[in-house]
């Protein structure tokens, strides 16, 4: 039995950093408090949690007056930060310097889109916390798309600025820009700025040739990552006996039988050890 870990799946450079930021300042101060969860994987936030690190949300900021406060990779609106000043609290910023870019990129397009009356449309999951770190450097003065069929709801008679959220499928924003693009009133401006983070999306590829390599794929991640939910996707295109977990106890003997090969894999916030733990796992199920 062959059992082999993805070397290109695992954290992401922002994820490294944020995690970094907090094991840093757990070190110092004890117990940081992380404005939701840091990182879109349970197991790691347990392990963090362990340590001292504590997950708030924005209505628990009142209670916070002279904690530490972490922002995330995924970043936060002005308004976060004008609050916590307010209430005096300390705020480490582990916002990812691609989304730090987007949130000006973001406000750049409004500014232009404004003066000409014409609209900021943003590829991205609603709700999402970079998502809504992104409408929040505007006043949520913008228009999320999620799919080819959101794109009913835009004006084509006004000019248009597309950008997206980072972790999005670059084929899924290249369609919605061609299909924006046949559709626009002629001599209407329609800008096109592909902000999605090559780190992340350049796993594409790799991954789905990872998952063709091996008779079967376990993919690691946790259950509220948008990066998961694409990235397993791929995989899953690519070998139909994708499995996705989020621990090695969901594991299940039966998809191994007469395997000869298992790839192990995972999104952009799954941690390296748990793979490894996930690898070990299937080693002592298998035997092998």
């Amino acid at each position: 039995m062959r059992i082999v870990i993805d070397d290109n799946s695992g954290f992401c450079f922002g994820v490294v950093r944020a995690i970094g930021e907090a094991e840093t300042s757990l070190g110092r101060c004890g117990e940081v408090y992380s404005l939701g969860d840091i990182v879109h994987n349970r197991v790691e936030v347990q392990r963090l949690e362990a340590l001292g690190l504590r997950s708030v949300t924005h209505d628990d900021m009142e209670s916070l007056a002279g904690r530490t406060l972490l922002i995330r990779a995924h970043g936060e609106p002005p308004r976060t930060y004008r609050r916590a000043e307010e209430l005096g609290i300390a705020v480490i910023d582990a916002t990812c310097p691609v989304v730090a870019r987007l949130q000006r990129r973001v406000r750049e397009a409004y500014a232009y889109m404004s003066s000409v009356g014409g609209r900021v449309v943003l590829l991205g999951k609603r709700g999402h916390a970079e998502i809504i770190g992104l409408t929040g450097q505007v006043n949520d003065d913008v228009t999320v798309v999620e799919s080819l069929a959101d794109i009913e709801a835009l004006d084509f008679s006004r000019p248009m600025h597309l950008l997206s959220q980072t972790t999005q499928s670059i084929e899924l924003f290249n369609s919605l820009a061609e299909i924006i693009r046949s559709r626009m009133a002629e001599g209407v401006e329609f800008i096109v700025t592909d902000t999605i983070c090559r780190r992340v999306a350049g796993r594409e590829p790799l991954l789905a040739e990872f998952a063709r390599s091996v008779d079967v794929v376990l993919f690691v991640c946790g259950k509220k990552s948008s990066n998961g939910k694409v990235l397993s996707e791929v995989c899953r295109a690519a070998n139909a006996r994708c499995y996705n977990i989020e621990e090695a106890s969901e594991i299940e003997p039966k998809w191994f039988e007469g395997v000869e090969s298992i790839g192990i894999c995972g999104a952009t916030s799954t941690p390296r050890w748990l793979m490894e733990d996930v690898a070990e796992s299937v080693r002592k199920m298998c035997n092998a």
